[in-house]
């Protein structure tokens, strides 16, 4: 396996003049966290691997501020800038990759167009489309039709789990498993896997997620959702195969430096660029 990656996320509010980074529970209770390219420079600094946008307030109008934003960063960060957030065709793309984007991020739009994956990576090649799945378990009983979907049997109960899309706000009754082996086939260079359950809550990744998705594709998945303590990242490291880590609230309120991370990940025999 390749070195596993750190990648920090930010998640921009542009409904505010200039922007700003937020953090939320559970897709809710936002809190500030900063100025999207000052934080993305600390991270760069810091040895992040990637840094990840995703625009949460994501509208046509705004889409000038995001392009104003990644163009501040790119002119401070060199490593690669992944961006998310209302990118619904190849022309919002083109903004996006023209400000200084190496890769974006669908969601909503692959759902509701899967076509628009293999579009994008005919334009702009495999390795820039990235698919989010943001996940949500559904457990279930011995009476619920549930032949079609993938069973999970997690600590809790065995649950499925549901996509979302529109930040959380709709359920699609997509299966997210199933889903993944969809975007692969459909030309996703890699997925991003968010557990809506463990998102902001820093008590660790859905494993259980994160394993069953790696065993169903081949291309790299970002475990994303949880992450609280360097030993989390560790945790889904060690026992999924996930190539990614994915956080943010223990880097944005400096409860921990990527640099820290890496060097605990380094010293358990993680592979890891330092």
């Amino acid at each position: 396996m390749l070195c596993r990656r750190i990648i920090p996320c930010l998640d921009c509010d542009l409904a505010v003049p200039g922007g700003r980074v937020v953090k939320g529970v559970e897709f809710k209770k936002i809190r500030y966290a900063g100025v999207p390219w000052i934080l993305a420079e600390r991270y760069y600094k810091e040895g992040a691997d990637e840094i990840v946008f995703l625009d949460i307030t994501a509208s046509h109008e705004r889409r000038e501020t995001m392009t104003k934003v990644i163009k501040k960063t790119s002119e401070r960060v060199f490593v690669p800038l992944t961006v998310g957030g209302g990118i619904s065709t190849v022309k919002d793309a083109r903004k996006v990759f023209n400000a200084g984007a190496d890769k974006v991020s669908i969601n909503t739009a692959a759902i509701e167009n899967p076509h628009l994956i293999s579009e994008l990576a005919e334009y702009y090649g495999t390795q820039a489309c990235v698919v989010a799945i943001d996940a949500k378990r559904r457990y279930i009983n011995n009476h619920e039709k549930v032949a079609d979907k993938i069973i999970v049997d997690t600590p809790q109960g065995s649950c499925w789990y549901e996509c979302s899309i529109y930040g959380g706000r709709k359920f699609t009754g997509v299966d997210a498993i199933k889903w993944a082996t969809i975007v692969e086939e459909l030309g996703a260079g890699e997925i991003l896997l968010t557990s809506m359950d463990k998102d902001g809550r820093k008590d660790g990744y859905d494993i259980a997620l994160s394993k069953k998705v790696c065993e169903k594709v081949k291309i790299p998945v970002i475990a994303s959702g949880g992450c609280g303590k360097p030993e989390h990242i560790y945790e889904v490291f060690n026992k999924s195969m996930v190539s990614a880590a994915l956080a943010a609230s223990i880097f944005h309120y400096e409860s921990y430096s990527i640099l820290e991370v890496k060097e605990m990940l380094s010293k358990k025999g993680i592979l890891i660029r330092l």
